[in-house]
């Protein structure tokens, strides 16, 4: 009688530990796979070339790279564009904005291949909200006025507007890259509201430029306290990607993991 009793009792605790180990392997979450792609989106007033500096580091640790080259006609193109790019790249994707295309990846990003967004110096529109609706409670940034609007309703930086707000703290030379290189912006677009941001059940990641002239720092700080986001500031001017470029790839690299 003892014997049976010893051995129900042996019975009924690996019967209860396998039940123990088959919950807590329920409850554990699943490990999230590094990401293999990391697709680039420029803002306005700028293209694909504009990530110049941060490729070759990206590359360096081992992440393949796209950088999607937009229209800068509307949010819904360029939002086609990121997702061209999602669907082509290999494996698990961080999706990466600046400026403008802050909006253009709060929109793409609910793609189930984006395992984390990376806003560099970049609007974070919420649920229903445009680029101009997350600017209102802020004032207007200096650099808005050397903006150009053409008959069409196209937007360009002057010259002038580049090398005094744009990006201040480059050399001339890369200046005079910029503003002959720069796309013009479908004005538009800036009122598209952006439909369900990404960033509320995505991963974010935040680089804020303190020295912007374009987009309100401040605006940038909120954006990353309301997404939870992991930031880092540099004393930058607008274009962070190119006056601070290991800082911004080191964020993106650490968004990859």
């Amino acid at each position: 009688m003892k014997s049976k009793t010893t051995i129900a009792a042996l019975i009924s605790s690996l019967t209860l530990a396998a039940l123990t180990t088959a919950v807590a392997a329920q409850e554990k979450p699943a490990a999230v796979e590094p990401a293999k792609t990391v697709v680039l989106v420029h803002g306005a007033f700028a293209d694909g070339s504009s990530w110049s500096k941060v490729i070759p580091l990206l590359e360096k640790a081992g992440l393949k790279v796209v950088a999607v080259q937009n229209s800068l006609d509307s949010l819904d193109g360029d939002v086609l564009a990121a997702n061209r790019a999602i669907n082509d790249a290999q494996g698990p994707v961080v999706l990466v904005g600046h400026s403008w295309a802050g909006a253009v990846i709060s929109d793409a990003g609910v793609n189930d291949k984006v395992k984390s967004l990376v806003y560099v110096a970049a609007y974070a529109p919420d649920d229903g909200q445009s680029v101009y609706d997350s600017a209102k409670p802020y004032p207007q940034m200096p650099g808005l006025a050397s903006f150009v609007k053409d008959a069409d309703g196209y937007l360009k930086v002057s010259d002038a507007g580049v090398a005094r707000f744009f990006a201040p703290d480059l050399s001339p030379s890369e200046q005079k890259l910029i503003a002959a290189t720069q796309g013009a912006l479908n004005s538009k677009a800036l009122s598209q509201p952006v439909p369900h941001a990404a960033w509320h059940k995505v991963p974010s990641f935040a680089v804020v430029a303190a020295n912007d002239l374009i987009i309100s720092p401040q605006q940038q700080r909120d954006q990353a306290k309301r997404m939870h986001a992991t930031s880092v500031e540099v004393p930058s001017s607008h274009v962070a990607m190119l006056a601070y470029p290991k800082t911004v790839a080191d964020l993106i690299i650490k968004a990859a993991k």
